[in-house]
């Protein structure tokens, strides 16, 4: 790589950082304006809000792949509580709801009060499938942690009209798809997934449609 293509990237990167602060800045703006019970206020104004989020989102997925082209492509594995962060993606998206959805969340009774994972990288993805909720979802979303056969399995679950079927087909046999919007989040989450790895065991991305779009990431 060149001297010039590396200043340039660098550059890129670091407008890329900018654009996203700005946009955190303008999300914050849009949060402080309320609700008025008016269609044609409110429904614009949340559709701003989920959009601003959404694209902010897209940007931290861009940097990330940025300092992962820069290095090895590895997770920064530590310990945290699930259930402190199944709370804190359940607060974030009450926020972003602002009480259009009814949000549960649902904790199993196995589950470990320490898990071993990338907290921002496990975030993203679980955004990801919480921004297709609530651009989806006609009621409700439901946020679960389990346990299961030393897998942390976390679940994003709505009662939407489900994924469409060439969605669900390609992500159970592997196959990278044409994607926008909603398919280029799950091939992000789906790689999240893939780079979780212990015990010769590495993490994988299930999607299904029970009475609803349900989003599973199964971690090691």
């Amino acid at each position: 790589m060149s001297a010039n293509s590396f200043d340039n990237a660098d550059f890129q990167a670091a407008l890329v950082h900018e654009l996203k602060n700005h946009l955190g800045l303008l999300g914050m703006t849009l949060d402080r304006i309320p609700r008025c019970g008016d269609p044609d206020h409110d429904e614009p104004l949340d559709a701003a809000r989920l959009l601003c989020e959404d694209v902010t989102d897209r940007l931290r997925q861009a940097l990330w792949l940025y300092k992962s082209d820069k290095g090895v492509r590895s997770p920064n594995v530590d310990a945290y509580s699930p259930h402190d962060l199944i709370a804190e993606l359940a607060a974030r998206t009450r926020a972003l709801a602002r009480d259009r959805f009814s949000v549960e969340t649902r904790l199993s009774e196995v589950l470990p009060a320490v898990v071993f994972l990338d907290r921002e990288l496990v975030e993203m993805a679980m955004m990801n499938a919480i921004q297709n909720s609530l651009a989806y979802a006609h009621r409700r979303i439901a946020l679960e942690a389990d346990a299961q056969d030393g897998w942390l399995v976390l679940t994003v679950r709505d009662d939407s009209d489900g994924y469409p079927d060439h969605v669900l087909d390609s992500m159970a046999a592997g196959r990278a798809y044409r994607a926008h919007g909603t398919g280029l989040g799950l091939q992000f989450a789906r790689l999240i997934a893939q780079l979780h790895e212990n015990r010769g065991r590495a993490g994988t991305l299930e999607l299904a449609n029970e009475s609803g779009a349900v989003f599973r990431l199964r971690l090691p």
